[in-house]
């Protein structure tokens, strides 16, 4: 363990990595966990639900177990599916580096290289995933055919709470995060929901992740490089590309609140929305019998 993130024990070696689902990649900033599936046999144009990949990204903290039903579906629809986990998260690397936009779009780009995804994908962001996702979407726009985002941050600035505001203070912050129980970490994530019944589940998913090294320096340094601020220009200039996108927002949403999204749907007015009501921040993982159904419809179109 190293002072202050005394609960962090382990190292993410191969040995544990061996024990785990999903595969592993070296991409330049590290090892990157993930999961693709392809139908046994491809589809071509015109025929099948459709042939362009899906890549789902998730969110702030949360690793690609938060995909487990969506991802789950579209297999089962026949679509080609990937998820991963962003660096910092679940069991890909935490590297020394800054964790900002330029990390996770390089992280993307070079995951979509290496696996020779070279046609143009569908792209879905949940939360801090909406800025990577549409962040990708304004650098390389020849390869996104279809935009899909839940509840993103970015369209606004994300208001944390005064205990996160102090990661911007020098030193300070990583004395306070380093001794933040891992209790309080997780309450915080739970917060995310709108239903308290899927959360003891939920956390059971989330805590293995904190016992490797490195997971609260980099979700400290997400924090500080702007992470969840403001994405508000990206937003227009990909609004401005006229690309086919879907939105959708929990009406309950409390960690990236609702009135977010007239930002968001002015910055994409091409965009067709979708209020959830009864769900909060993952309204995907809340009411999937809602939002599954928009969603392949969409895909499939």
């Amino acid at each position: 363990m190293t002072f202050p993130y005394l609960n962090e024990t382990e190292d993410l070696t191969d040995a544990v990595r061996a024990t785990a689902g999903g595969s592993f990649i070296h991409l330049t900033d590290g090892i990157c966990h993930y999961e693709l599936h392809s139908p046994l046999q491809m589809y071509s144009f015109g025929e099948g639900p459709g042939v362009e990949p899906i890549v789902l990204v998730h969110g702030f903290s949360v690793p690609y177990f938060i995909w487990d039903s969506t991802f789950d579906f579209l297999v089962r629809s026949g679509f080609r599916v990937l998820r991963y986990d962003l660096f910092g998260r679940g069991l890909s690397d935490r590297p020394r580096a800054r964790y900002d936009i330029e990390l996770y779009i390089r992280q993307l780009k070079d995951l979509l290289d290496a696996l020779n995804i070279i046609e143009p994908v569908q792209l879905v962001g949940l939360s801090m995933g909406g800025p990577v996702a549409v962040t990708f979407t304004d650098r390389f726009p020849e390869r996104v055919e279809k935009l899909i985002l839940l509840d993103p941050a970015g369209a606004k600035p994300v208001r944390f709470s005064a205990a996160v505001a102090l990661a911007k203070i020098p030193l300070l912050p990583e004395l306070f995060f380093g001794l933040l129980s891992d209790e309080r970490l997780l309450k915080n994530a739970a917060a995310d929901f709108f239903d308290p019944a899927l959360i003891e589940a939920f956390i059971e998913r989330y805590r293995p992740q904190m016992k490797f090294k490195g997971f609260k320096r980099a979700i400290l340094s997400t924090v500080r490089n702007g992470m969840m601020g403001d994405f508000s220009e990206t937003f227009r200039r990909v609004g401005a590309l006229n690309k086919a996108t879907l939105l959708f927002w929990g009406r309950n949403d409390t960690t990236v609140p609702f009135e977010h999204s007239l930002a968001a749907r002015a910055a994409l007015p091409q965009a067709e929305f979708h209020a959830i009501e009864g769900a909060g921040h993952i309204p995907h993982y809340e009411k999937p019998e809602e939002v599954h159904p928009i969603l392949l419809k969409f895909l499939s179109a």
